[in-house]
C-alpha cells in the first residue's frame, strides 16, 4: 500500500473531514484520505505528480476492506464512497489520454459524488473538480482549434512585419514563416475535425448497436410473454380437465361403496334368518 499523506496534512484534514457517523477507524481513515485526494484533484498538479494515483489505489483497497468489515456502514454510504473513488480513478485515466477531445469525451462519462464528503462543503468536491476539468479540456480544445498563444503571437508579429513592409532581405523569410504558421494551424484544425468526426462515427455505431440489442431484447421479451400466456391458458384447461376427472372418480367410488354396504347389509340379514332354522 502506498504511503499516506504527511501527518501534518492529515491532522489539518482531520477536523474538516471527520465524519460523525463513521462506524469504524477504517471508515474514518478512508474519509480523511478521500478528502485529501479531492483537494489534490482540485489543485493544479505537475505532469509528473504520482501521489494522487497512489492515494486513489489506497482508497480502492480501503474501500474493499470496508465492504467486508463486520461493522460496515449502510449500503448507500458505501455506494457514495465507490462513486467518488471511481470518479477519481476515471479522472486520472482521462488525464493520460493524448488528445484534448478524447479527454473531454471521457470527462463527460464521469459521475461525480452526490453527497458532500464533509459538513463544510455546500457542493460535493468531486462535482467541483468535474466542472473544473471540463472547463480545462474545453479550453484546450479551443486552443488546439485556434492555435496556441505563442503561435498566435508569432503570426501577429509576422503580419505586422508584412504590413510595415519588411526589408528585402527578410521578405522571403517572413513569408515562409507566415506560411509555416498558417499550415500548422490548418493541420491542427484538420486533425481536430478528423478526431471529432471519428468520435461522432463511433457514437453513431454504438447507438445503432445499442438500438439493435434493445430491439432484439424487446422481441425476445414479447415472445416470452406470448409463450407465458399460452402456457397459462393450457394450464387452466388442464386444471379444469383434472378437476372434472377428479369429480367423476369420486362419484364412481361413492356408488361402489354404497353398493358394497347394501350387499353386506343384505347378506347379514339373510345370515341371521338362516341360522335359527338350522338349529
Amino acid at each position: 500500500m502506498p504511503a499516506l499523506p504527511p501527518l501534518s496534512k492529515m491532522a489539518q484534514a482531520e477536523g474538516a473531514c471527520h465524519r460523525p457517523l463513521a462506524t469504524s477507524r477504517l471508515e474514518l481513515n478512508l474519509v480523511r484520505l478521500l478528502c485529501r485526494c479531492e483537494s489534490m484533484a482540485a489543485e493544479k498538479r505537475e505532469p509528473d505528480e504520482w501521489r494522487l494515483e497512489k492515494y486513489v489505489g489506497a482508497l480502492e483497497d480501503m474501500l474493499q476492506a470496508l465492504k467486508v468489515q463486520a461493522s460496515k456502514p449502510a449500503s448507500e454510504v458505501i455506494s457514495e464512497y465507490s462513486r467518488k473513488v471511481d470518479f477519481l480513478k476515471g479522472m486520472l485515466q482521462a488525464e493520460k489520454l493524448t488528445s484534448s477531445s478524447e479527454k473531454a469525451l471521457a470527462n463527460q462519462f464521469l459521475a461525480p459524488g452526490r453527497v458532500p464528503t464533509t459538513a463544510k462543503e455546500r457542493v460535493p468536491a468531486t462535482k467541483t473538480v468535474h466542472l473544473q476539468s471540463r472547463a480545462r479540456y474545453t479550453s484546450e480544445m479551443r486552443s488546439e482549434l485556434l492555435g496556441t498563444e505563442s503561435s498566435g503571437e508569432l503570426e501577429a508579429d509576422m503580419r505586422k512585419r508584412v504590413v510595415k513592409g519588411p526589408r528585402p532581405a527578410d521578405e522571403k523569410q517572413s513569408a515562409s514563416e507566415l506560411d509555416l504558421v498558417l499550415q500548422r494551424h490548418q493541420g491542427l484544425q484538420e486533425k481536430l475535425a478528423e478526431e471529432m468526426l471519428g468520435l461522432a462515427r463511433s457514437l453513431k455505431t454504438n447507438t445503432l448497436a445499442a438500438q439493435s440489442v434493445i430491439k432484439k431484447d424487446n422481441q425476445t421479451l414479447s415472445h416470452s410473454l406470448k409463450m407465458a400466456d399460452q402456457n397459462l391458458e393450457k394450464l387452466k384447461l388442464e386444471s379444469e380437465r383434472l378437476e372434472q376427472h377428479a369429480q367423476k372418480s369420486v362419484n364412481w367410488l361413492l356408488w361402489a361403496m354404497l353398493i358394497v354396504v347394501c350387499f353386506v347389509f343384505i347378506s347379514m340379514i339373510l345370515f341371521i334368518r338362516i341360522m335359527p332354522r338350522l338349529k
